[in-house]
């Protein structure tokens, strides 16, 4: 196994601390060496292009505001847009969501798709929240992030915890924010 995701550069931080993220990085590793990949390339698919970090407040149904914390990690847009999907979870933190970035990255590479990695997430239990409170999370979420989603930036789609309504919610705050 590999330690080069220990150095002191970015991965040292706030990516390195979930297993899922080192586990990304020690693939990573271990494909550059049989594919005898380019030492600054591999280095550079390390660490996420760009992370986000935005607090999600909502008035929940019995009148009070709760805050959420929210994450959107976009990996690598090298061959296109970033791809990935949005988890309500309440295990759900920025290094977890890098490592999902990067794992896009890869995906959407190996099989061709013009599309690079993304993710992200809102630490939360959706079975605590109503229909109401999580409509109300996904519209305030995008809002926060909606200036580095789009169709030829970013390309959020569900996960774990959402669904298609979920991505409806989204789309349709974007398009009202965005003026189509």
């Amino acid at each position: 196994m590999s330690n080069s995701h220990t150095n002191n550069g970015l991965n040292s931080g706030i990516w390195n601390s979930s297993d899922l993220y080192k586990n990304a990085v020690d693939q990573l590793d271990e494909a550059a060496k049989v594919m005898q990949l380019d030492r600054n390339i591999a280095e550079r698919l390390k660490s996420p292009k760009r992370a986000l970090v935005v607090s999600v407040p909502i008035r929940c149904d019995d009148g009070n505001i709760k805050v959420f914390e929210g994450y959107r990690v976009q990996h690598n847009m090298t061959l296109g847009p970033g791809k990935g999907g949005i988890r309500f979870h309440p295990e759900v933190n920025m290094s977890e969501v890098a490592g999902l970035a990067m794992l896009m990255t890869f995906k959407c590479s190996l099989v061709g798709l013009p599309l690079g990695g993304a993710k992200g997430g809102i630490r939360c239990n959706p079975g605590e929240l109503s229909r109401q409170e999580q409509q109300a999370l996904m519209r305030r979420y995008t809002s926060e992030i909606n200036m580095i989603i789009g169709p030829d930036k970013d390309i959020p789609a569900p996960d774990i915890g959402t669904s298609a309504q979920h991505m409806a919610w989204m789309m349709d705050t974007y398009s009202q924010e965005k003026g189509f």
